[in-house]
């Protein structure tokens, strides 16, 4: 596209003329969104412009009144949304507006999946608010010229959102960009200054920069007048601002309509002072899962905008955060480098993660509704915090939840300290099971032997909970053990010996001859203390990874086949099934096949020749049904 000549039209890309189709035709109920969006990209121009000038003095061009201004012109039926900010160059338009590469607006339209009614939600989150021009518009024409570029750099963009768009070159003294919205019939109401007040009061009131309006009548322009208090909404007292006013806020800062789930507003005094205003939102974002996505807290410094997403100031495991952080110590000539390497950071970080932890505890005590609505949305995000965040191991851990064998689903929230509380009066560890899936685990049969001595287990089926269990050797001074690795001798069971000691000296013969039959598969065959039911299970060695962990290891690409690593079979010498292969040595080393894969099945795993499985399974099964008589009638 860079090649096009200064003057000419362009077809937008394929996923921005969806969305556009979507906008025109579609989106209604909440037209006045277009203004929140226009008027937060202006802000943020402006933010950007003034972090620029304070590393670069190039971006500086004299003196300027940074203002965001709107005209109505109600004989012309427009709307211009005038700011003073960064502005853009000709390639910048080009990759904001009429294609992808920055947008987002691929991603925008795929997490609709159908569902229209988000996308007044999820438009200004994906970065694509400016396409929200076209719910009320018939043309838009965009005139921008990036501060520190020559006069002559200046840049029309117009489009009316179905023929694709046209550029143009122009001379433009002032930097920064006008959006001029020839306005639909069905959007005539915004040509009333009192309806533009209203939208100005409810989603930007609380913007630093002065929001100015004024009307044309009879052709001459009224005088300029604020229409915003332009006064930090954090730095108010929380007495004095309502519950609306905290919504509409964080509506503006995240471009998120719905109400946030948890809010907290807090300032710190001292030798590092703060004021945060942060939220969790109610509906997770599209990416939460990508743990390179940018975090959504704004940084000011004594009410000035710095930066937006400020990573320094929240770890990844808290990414699903978002607000605004405010500090009085920091100067104003701050860098990323900066934010690295400063102690007053890191000091407001610690403050920060210390009190949306205190925030989520208190919850998870007071409120188990918003808790839990917390917990199925961001649970899987907060245990990564105990893999990375060693600090804050032990709060992390207050708050972390897990399904357990003592519930009745795979929904339950069972907390350490709940744990903790019904252990048996010998129990001296923490067990638990991972596997692939909350059925697989609450199934394996390595919970027979604690379940027959009512032994509470917690059932670990998030892959991040192979890491977390790693990481978080203890709880209340209590060991976290995993019942599938090493030896199962434990005080808490009644019963520590089930195994009958003829039982167990005849089956002796049985397990050399599975030992050599698993050769290359097992690293040892031994009788087990885990079993009432099953016939046989596989166990990890002590110290060695286990079988659920190679799983996941094996899955990004890497190796575990080696001897090491291979499990232990371990069978149940009361089981029929062991008790008949004893003193049958007939099709042995199918059988020892079978009981391997099996114990391997009954724990979610995928068996490496499931066709050599199924064809074991087969045969032995033709073998054991007698053939029909048969019965020759005359």
């Amino acid at each position: 596209m860079t090649d096009k000549n200064p003057n000419d039209n362009f077809t937008f890309q394929a996923e921005v003329q969806q969305l556009l189709n979507l906008v025109i035709h579609s989106l209604y109920s909440e037209k006045e969104v277009f203004l929140r969006e226009l008027i937060s990209n202006a802000s943020d121009a402006s933010g950007r412009l003034n972090f620029e000038m304070m590393t670069n003095p190039e971006m500086r061009e004299g003196e300027f009144e940074d203002t965001i201004d709107i005209e109505i012109n109600k004989s012309a039926k427009t709307i211009t949304i005038q700011d003073y900010g960064i502005g853009m160059t000709r390639d910048e338009v080009i990759d904001n507006i009429g294609t992808i590469a920055r947008s987002g607006t691929k991603r925008f339209v795929e997490a609709l999946s159908g569902d229209e009614s988000k996308a007044t939600r999820l438009i200004g989150q994906f970065g694509v608010g400016f396409y929200s021009a076209f719910m009320v518009a018939d043309n838009v024409t965009v005139t921008t010229r990036k501060s520190g570029q020559p006069a002559e750099s200046g840049v029309i963009w117009e489009s009316n959102g179905v023929d694709g768009f046209k550029l143009s070159e122009t001379n433009q003294e002032q930097h920064g960009t006008k959006i001029e919205l020839k306005l639909r019939k069905d959007a005539k109401d915004f040509l009333d200054p009192f309806t533009i007040e209203g939208v100005v009061a409810k989603y930007s009131d609380h913007i630093s920069i002065p929001i100015r309006l004024r009307t044309f009548k009879k052709k001459e322009p009224e005088e300029w007048r604020n229409v915003n208090r332009g006064s930090a909404l954090w730095m108010r007292p929380k007495t004095e601002i309502t519950d609306e006013e905290y919504n509409n806020f964080y509506s503006t800062v995240t471009a998120d309509s719905s109400e946030p789930m948890i809010r907290l507003h807090h300032r710190v005094e001292g030798r590092t002072e703060y004021t945060a205003l942060l939220f969790v939102p109610s509906m997770p974002p599209y990416d939460l899962f990508d743990r390179d996505r940018i975090r959504n807290v704004k940084l000011y410094v004594r009410r000035i905008f710095i930066m937006d997403n400020a990573e320094n100031l929240i770890p990844p495991y808290l990414r699903f955060v978002k607000g605004v952080i405010d500090s009085d110590d920091l100067p104003l000539n701050v860098s990323r480098e900066f934010l690295q390497k400063n102690d007053k950071i890191r000091k407001i970080q610690a403050g920060v993660v210390k009190k949306v932890l205190s925030e989520l505890k208190r919850l998870a005590n007071k409120d188990k509704e918003t808790f839990q609505k917390f917990w199925d949305l961001y649970g899987k995000i907060l245990k990564e915090g105990i893999v990375e965040d060693d600090k804050n191991r032990k709060a992390i851990a207050d708050v972390l939840r897990f399904a357990s064998t003592k519930g009745d689903g795979e929904n339950q929230i069972v907390s350490f300290a709940d744990y903790v509380e019904r252990m048996k009066e010998k129990q001296e560890a923490i067990h638990y099971v991972t596997a692939d899936s909350y059925q697989a685990a609450n199934g394996s049969p390595h919970l027979e032997i604690f379940r027959k001595n009512d032994i509470e287990v917690l059932l670990l089926s998030d892959p991040i909970d192979e890491w977390v269990v790693t990481h978080l050797f203890e709880y209340d001074e209590k060991p976290l053990k995993s019942i599938a690795r090493g030896d199962l001798k434990l005080p808490e069971f009644e019963e520590t010996d089930t195994q009958e000691p003829e039982t167990v000296k005849n089956v002796e013969p049985l397990i050399e001859k599975l030992k050599s039959a698993l050769s290359e598969r097992a690293t040892d065959v031994r009788t087990s203390t885990r079993l009432t039911d099953s016939p046989a299970c596989l166990v990890a060695g002590e110290g060695a990874p286990s079988n659920h962990v190679k799983r996941l290891l094996e899955a990004t690409g890497q190796s575990f086949d080696l001897p090491m690593h291979r499990p232990i079979l371990e069978i149940n010498p009361q089981h029929k099934l062991i008790k008949n292969l004893i003193d049958n040595d007939e099709r042995l080393d199918d059988w020892a096949h079978i009981l391997f894969d099996s114990a391997a099945l009954s724990e979610g795993a995928q068996l490496e020749n499931p066709a050599e499985y199924v064809k074991r399974v087969n045969s032995l099964l033709s073998d054991s049904v007698k053939e029909p008589s048969i019965i020759i009638t005359p």
